[in-house]
């Protein structure tokens, strides 16, 4: 069960990488959902269009872009590629800290590919409360 962080032309103030990477191998035992591998790769805002359009035929910026490389469905092998100008963008509008919006974005790639969904109001509600409870879970420990 190993969880990479890497940068691609950015740097990116994540602390506390080791309890970041053991916290993440824990949401994913809690969703019931084997984890294999797991990059994630914080990248600009260029960077990650260019993945946007390449991959998903989607020409918006966004802030996150999640691969699913595994066949198997039960075992989660994937790429999370993280705009860190999205980031701080998202942190400003939504008063929240950098810290606290990369760690939502963080958590919001793993619930991708534990199967959560974001298209539909329904499915959009379930995942921010997700993303809350991790949160939540995260920052009292």
């Amino acid at each position: 069960m190993a969880v990479h962080f890497s940068a691609h032309e950015v740097k990116v103030g994540l602390k506390h990488r080791t309890r970041l990477k053991q916290f993440i191998r824990e949401l994913f035992e809690r969703e019931e959902q084997g984890l294999s591998n797991l990059q994630y790769i914080f990248c600009t805002d260029e960077y990650l269009l260019q993945l946007n359009e390449e991959f998903l035929k989607h020409d918006t910026y966004t802030d996150i872009v999640t691969f699913e490389l595994s066949d198997d469905p039960d075992v989660t092998e994937g790429e999370i590629y993280i705009s860190i100008d999205r980031v701080k963008e998202n942190a400003d509008k939504y008063e929240v800290t950098e810290n606290y919006e990369l760690h939502r974005v963080i958590f919001h790639g793993a619930l991708h590919l534990c199967g959560y969904k974001d298209k539909s109001k329904k499915e959009e509600e379930l995942m921010r409360q997700k993303e809350d409870e991790y949160l939540q879970l995260y920052f009292q420990q």
